[in-house]
């Protein structure tokens, strides 16, 4: 049946037709500047001034996208899109090259120009292209081809080249988040698995609400995520393919488990099992459903997390006498602890780039976020508030997601985003309050 399930996810899995790089589709014009690029390895960066005109063809689709773009680099902190109404050049054709000198009178440093048509088939196809407004020259672009439902995909796509092209790093754009969304009154509330897009729009639910559903987590295809659930009254751990909506139990084992993790490669799931008193970590083979246990201590060893080249893993553990973090080899050899700050430390999260370990912190009744390196030096703090919770990675290691909850009878729980400087909180909008995110892979 999982064999089954992935060649149907295959089928089912949007199908996005890049046709061609167009980067050097017109002469350049030389100048003496430099390209410009973003160094986003500093501290706080001041956002660059982009120009993001409406794409010129299709009058629905044009604006839509273009809009989508705008509101993705506006969000990452990194750009200032300026307002169409300082624009003194009205891009009108995509083949022409733009006057220049019109942008940098309204100090745009990059250009990003567009077409969108739907062709007889009935299907959208959109071109656009990246320009160095100082040095005068086009620095990338592409062609997509994709059903006009799916033109909001092609928005983020294109954020992800812009990014890409002008910091050095991968984007992050074209990636979903799964979290719990949570309706009702806050002592009776009504818990779904709930999929959306990085930007909070295609929200759709995963699960019913009829059973309690906690940390869920995507499998690095993106088609599937582990959970847990308190279907059977139990805490157990599932699997549950996004695209089919099978389900299944990871394990018949009696004990209760918690905090499911995939490995880098998704053959096996990593999660604490609970035995008596205490927990312990185990991973299980996805293929054999064969177990094998990692810490064995009178403790609680939780919240597993491996390192992007699956060789160690991140956990907490009280074994000291409160929580802290551990890392330990992913066959459960050299377990040694990494936080020695004041506070309790837990839900760590190995950064995708594998430099940093992502935590929250209870200090002083405060819960914070921040970052550390896999030998717990370089602690440094992103954010705090009431209550902070459930760090998790965008795919290039740039950006976290997280949930507050705020106080009172009345409040809940939102997601919010900061990136590694600390400086680019934002909120993301979900409809309802919100908790657990996890961000998947970018989609294939």
């Amino acid at each position: 049946m999982r064999t089954e399930g992935r060649v149907l996810a295959a089928i089912r899995q949007f199908t996005m037709v890049l046709i061609v790089a167009v980067a050097g589709f017109l002469a350049p014009v030389h100048s003496a500047h430099a390209v410009i690029e973003i160094d986003i390895t500093k501290g706080k960066v001041e956002p660059m001034p982009v120009a993001i005109p409406s794409f010129v063809g299709d009058p629905k689709f044009g604006p839509d996208i273009a809009g989508v773009i705008s509101n993705n680099l506006r969000r990452s902190g990194l750009f200032n899109p300026l307002p169409p109404s300082s624009y003194i050049e009205q891009i009108t054709s995509f083949s022409a090259a733009p006057r220049f000198g019109d942008w940098r009178i309204i100090k745009a440093q990059a250009l990003l120009t567009g077409q969108v048509t739907v062709q007889g088939d009935g299907r959208l196809k959109a071109e656009f292209r990246l320009w160095d407004v100082l040095a005068q020259k086009q620095l990338t672009g592409f062609q997509f081809v994709t059903t006009p439902r799916n033109w909001r995909r092609i928005g983020h796509l294109i954020s992800d080249a812009v990014y890409q092209r002008l910091t050095g790093e991968k984007g992050y754009f074209d990636t979903r988040v799964v979290y719990v969304s949570e309706t009702g009154p806050k002592s009776k509330r009504v818990k779904k698995l709930t999929i959306m897009d990085q930007d909070g729009f295609n929200k759709r639910a995963l699960t019913n609400g009829g059973d309690l559903v906690l940390t869920p987590r995507f499998s690095p295809t993106s088609q599937e995520i582990t959970y847990m659930s308190y279907a059977s009254g139990r805490p157990k751990v599932y699997l549950l393919n996004i695209e089919t909506g099978q389900r299944e139990l990871v394990s018949n084992d009696p004990s209760m488990s918690f905090s499911p993790r995939f490995s880098p490669d998704g053959q096996r799931v990593i999660m604490s099992l609970q035995r008596g008193g205490n927990s312990n970590i185990f991973t299980m083979d996805l293929r054999t459903r064969s177990t094998r246990q990692l810490t064995k201590t009178a403790a609680i060893d939780t919240a597993p997390s491996y390192a992007p080249d699956g060789r160690q893993v991140a956990f907490e553990s009280d074994r000291a006498g409160s929580q802290q973090i551990y890392v330990m080899n992913s066959d459960g050899t050299n377990q040694r602890r990494i936080s020695f700050g004041k506070g309790r430390y837990s839900t760590p999260v190995w950064s995708p780039r594998g430099d940093v370990i992502a935590f929250t912190k209870l200090s002083k009744g405060r819960f914070l976020i921040g970052v550390m390196r896999p030998d717990g030096s370089g602690e440094r703090i992103l954010t705090e508030g009431y209550h902070n919770e459930g760090p998790t990675w965008a795919p290039n290691g740039r950006v976290l997601m997280f949930f507050r909850e705020t106080r009172g009878e009345r409040g809940g729980a939102k997601l919010y985003s900061v990136d590694l400087t600390g400086y680019n909180e934002q909120e993301i909008k979900t409809g309802t309050w919100a908790s657990d995110p996890a961000w998947s892979p970018l989609i294939q």
